[in-house]
């Protein structure tokens, strides 16, 4: 997590040198207190398998970086990190494994990395600012079901892309330094829906003229409900709760 943040932080302040049109960088690094819960179930044949959340608690670090430009035909960048985690139970027969009649407990951690091709439609107009953009969301999944009974336990990963809308609001509370922000990403197709929505108010310290330091205090809300004709799985996962962070503005 460390190296990831270094490595954003490092990108951006390169990028801010090196470019002598940039017009803004921001970086920033908290903790979301994740809430998981939901339902996988996998259908193939005779192969019937279930997991259930635990919907256990836990709090993952974020990080992440913007970088924007004032040349109207280039977009600018938006780059995230977060791990999703959650564990819960496990029955049945799955494509790659079959626990057989025993319930075991299946964990899985979703690393996602968020690359944010992003125009502004809106810059500060009138404490207003509008985005829109794309969000190509890279998910590094690994899972592991625990060994039970006749079962000896598997473990895999996985990495695939999510192409999502994007959209950020923002609006800056006159004669003072708090602003209000909120952004989606979101996809539809069938039945099947993807969204990761935020919403936030942020603090910023302006009184040190070339790196303004920041807190925000946000609540996050993602989830992945996939239900289609001709796939086997149907999942039904979210997580939700409260984060918190601080940022730098160059």
């Amino acid at each position: 997590m460390k190296k990831i943040f270094y490595s954003l932080t490092a990108a951006a302040l390169l990028s801010s040198s090196a470019m002598a049109d940039i017009a803004r960088v921001e970086v920033g690094v908290g903790a979301w207190e994740q809430e998981p819960k939901g339902t996988l179930s996998y259908t193939d044949g005779g192969a019937n398998g279930s997991y259930v959340s635990s919907e256990k608690e836990q709090t993952e670090t974020y990080v992440w970086a913007l970088i924007k430009h004032p040349i109207p035909v280039l977009p600018n960048l938006r780059l995230e990190y977060v791990s999703l985690e959650d564990s819960g139970s496990a029955s049945g027969r799955f494509k790659d494994f079959d626990i057989g009649a025993a319930t075991t407990t299946l964990s899985y951690d979703m690393k996602q990395y968020d690359i944010i091709p992003y125009y502004n439609i809106l810059d500060n107009t009138a404490w207003l600012t509008l985005d829109l953009g794309l969000d190509i969301k890279i998910i590094d999944a690994s899972y592991t079901a625990a060994p039970s009974g006749a079962f000896s336990g598997y473990s895999d990963d996985v990495t695939f892309a999510i192409p999502l809308l994007y959209a950020r609001a923002r609006a800056e509370i006159p004669a003072t330094d708090i602003g209000l922000e909120a952004d989606i990403k979101y996809i539809t197709t069938g039945d099947s829906n993807v969204y990761d929505i935020r919403a936030k108010i942020d603090y910023t310290l302006d009184f040190i003229p070339l790196i303004q330091p920041a807190v925000e205090v946000g609540y996050r809300m993602q989830k992945i409900d996939i239900d289609e004709s001709g796939v086997d799985a149907i999942a039904d996962i979210e997580f939700r709760g409260f984060y918190a962070g601080a940022m730098l503005r160059f």
